[in-house]
């Protein structure tokens, strides 16, 4: 086969492999659902930097398999040394330039996602975060509630509102992590960590303990509700009716009060 045939053969190749990854890489569900503004930028940065990825990768597998090919020794050549090369000052300028020119695009385009995320809204809820071996409790205060305090050991929490977590550890350090949400935020003893998220689908999603906390790690797991703000809004006026020791393990005996968990 001739040299500029096997290139050619090769460049096809390669072009088939990335529109492959690409395509695979948009047909698999990787993530859970996405229930959140946060989710929709974060798996959008994800698949950005997999169509940068994917021909990067490409492109370095196919230059060793046909230089693999191409140049390999061939019987009686054991001795036989390589044709002296000068180096290609050009080539060389083009693949510094090229990757270092990519890799702070990237990087800018992450911040941009990042401080988009985190960006403060007008208007937002606070809600409390309590980690401990081995569960979650979920404080709201008077500003959310028109009331009282509220303590639950589920979250609850209106479509469509922006929800500021302040987030703190009774023993260990713990991470509070919604997948649904795209959030993971390390909950460490003695601070105060904070994120941010806005709900917007209704349904119930899981939360879990992200970080090995002792014995009964796999069993730190809670559920967040999102529900319409009215609903929310009627779930805050019946805890807030109830005693308050009910009132203090309201989320457990009001987890059916929304609807059914997202697939």
């Amino acid at each position: 086969m001739s040299r500029r045939r096997s290139i050619t053969l090769a460049i096809a190749l390669g072009v088939v492999a990335t529109a492959a990854g690409i395509a695979l890489s948009f047909v698999i569900h990787w993530f859970p659902v996405q229930a959140s503004t946060q989710a929709h930028n974060t798996d959008r940065l994800y698949h950005v930097l997999v169509i940068a990825s994917i021909p990067i990768f490409v492109l370095v597998v196919t230059v060793i398999l046909y230089c693999a090919w191409q140049f390999r020794m061939k019987p009686g050549e054991e001795l036989k040394d390589g044709p002296p090369i000068h180096g290609n000052t050009r080539l060389e300028v083009i693949w510094t330039a090229a990757p270092a020119i990519l890799l702070l695009g990237l990087v800018s385009y992450s911040f941009v996602v990042l401080h988009d995320n985190e960006k403060k809204p007008a208007r937002e809820i606070n809600v409390g975060v309590t980690g401990q071996q081995f569960e979650w409790s979920f404080q709201y205060p008077p500003s959310v509630t028109g009331g009282k305090p509220l303590e639950t050991h589920q979250l609850y929490l209106p479509e469509g509102e922006s929800v500021k977590f302040d987030m703190r550890s009774k023993d260990v350090i713990h991470a509070f992590w919604i997948p649904a949400f795209r959030i993971q935020e390390d909950v460490v003893p003695g601070i105060t960590t904070h994120w941010r998220a806005t709900p917007d689908r209704v349904g119930s999603y899981p939360i879990v303990c992200n970080l090995l906390c002792g014995v009964g790690h796999s069993t730190m797991r809670s559920k967040v509700h999102v529900m319409p703000e009215a609903e929310f809004k009627a779930w805050l006026q019946r805890e807030l009716a109830s005693s308050p020791a009910s009132a203090s393990t309201g989320g457990s005996s009001s987890a059916n009060t929304t609807g059914t968990a997202a697939g």
